[in-house]
């Protein structure tokens, strides 16, 4: 398993930081296993999955702090659909202030271990936000739509925007903005592998040193060609 950090689905490699990781593991219908590692291993992770079929990848990582100048920040708000964070910001005249923040990811993988069957595609896994297909991506059809549905602190989250990326062409993003039950349509999704995102900020009212406390959720798979 390899871990990337970067932007438009393209990035770099990072290594195994074992003081970064929450939870890093593989479930499916056998149950959870933790992806074996040893520090600063790159692929960060091997697993061997119990059983055919699906099986999800999961990895959860503590928190880091992020600090940008004021006008970064706003673009990085407006590129991820925060724009209240911004209004925020502004009523409590934050506007030229650097950004302090607190984030961490929570990433998830389906993928495919041979054999046939859909079981567990809709699985959540217990992230703190976190993306779930309504429909098996290996069973699309050229054409065919993806519902997702995403999940905050295991509760639907109506007014994200959740973007949807193709690695062959990350220029043609499709970006929704979830409804009152969290839920998404992505049209006509095609074979080649992709990636689903969305961010949650909130306030932090529990450390002097942050004001936003943000969660970054991806979902990546692959669907099959014809």
């Amino acid at each position: 398993m390899h871990l990337v950090v970067g932007q438009r689905f393209r990035g770099d490699a990072l290594p195994r930081n074992p003081a970064l990781i929450e939870r890093f593991v593989l479930v499916s219908g056998a149950g959870e296993v933790p992806v074996a590692g040893r520090p600063a291993d790159e692929p960060a992770g091997v697993v061997t999955p119990a059983q055919a079929g699906l099986a999800w990848i999961a990895y959860r990582s503590l928190e880091s702090p992020l600090s940008l100048d004021a006008d970064r920040f706003e673009e990085y708000l407006r590129d991820e659909g925060l724009e209240w964070v911004i209004a925020d910001r502004a009523r409590r005249g934050e506007s030229g202030r650097p950004s302090r923040e607190l984030f961490s990811r929570a990433a998830k993988a389906l993928v495919k271990a041979g054999g046939a069957g859909s079981a567990g595609f809709d699985r959540p896994l217990g992230l703190a936000l976190e993306l779930v297909p309504e429909k098996d991506p290996y069973a699309l059809r050229r054409g065919e739509d993806l519902p997702v549905r995403l999940l905050w602190q295991g509760r639907p989250l109506a007014g994200a925007l959740v973007s949807a990326l193709p690695y062959a062409s990350p220029e043609a993003k499709k970006s929704l903005r979830s409804d009152r039950d969290g839920s998404v349509r992505f049209r006509e999704i095609g074979p080649g592998v992709w990636l689903v995102k969305a961010v949650q900020m909130v306030r932090v009212a529990d450390d002097p040193n942050a004001d936003w406390r943000s969660v970054w959720a991806s979902l990546t798979f692959e669907v099959p060609g014809e």
